[in-house]
């Protein structure tokens, strides 16, 4: 059952991640693309935005995917996590904790699963377990 939870926490936050990078990259789900993400980098001082964006986008759409995959797992989720710890950093930190107030809560929530998962492994329904 431990495998089932592994694979259960895996695909969902690996395929939200891959959501995330599309909206930055492609302007999917309601995303504003490389542009508008790029646009609002450089309005919190993220410069060069549309550079910034792309790394976010590209961090988000492949961390995701590799988590997903429990493909090369721990590179997957520093992928996730450095993507939250920028989020909190230059976005979220400073309004505090709860989400409600567009804190940290969520991001450090997925940080957590991020560097857990990564830590512990994939489990045994995984590429990795698969493959290595």
């Amino acid at each position: 059952m431990i495998g089932i939870g592994l694979l259960v926490i895996r695909v969902v936050i690996g395929l939200s991640f891959v959501g995330h990078g599309a909206q930055k990259l492609f302007g999917w789900f309601g995303g504003h693309g490389l542009k508008g993400t790029g646009d609002w980098f450089d309005s919190i001082g993220m410069r060069p935005g549309i550079t910034m964006a792309l790394f976010a986008g590209l961090s988000e759409l492949i961390g995701g995917a590799l988590f997903a995959l429990g493909l090369l797992t721990p590179f997957a989720g520093i992928l996730i996590a450095l993507t939250m710890l920028v989020a909190i950093v230059k976005v979220h930190g400073a309004n505090g904790y709860w989400a409600t107030q567009n804190g940290y809560e969520y991001n450090l929530a997925v940080l957590a699963v991020a560097i857990g998962i990564a830590l512990t492994g994939a489990g045994p329904y995984s590429l990795d377990s698969f493959l290595f």
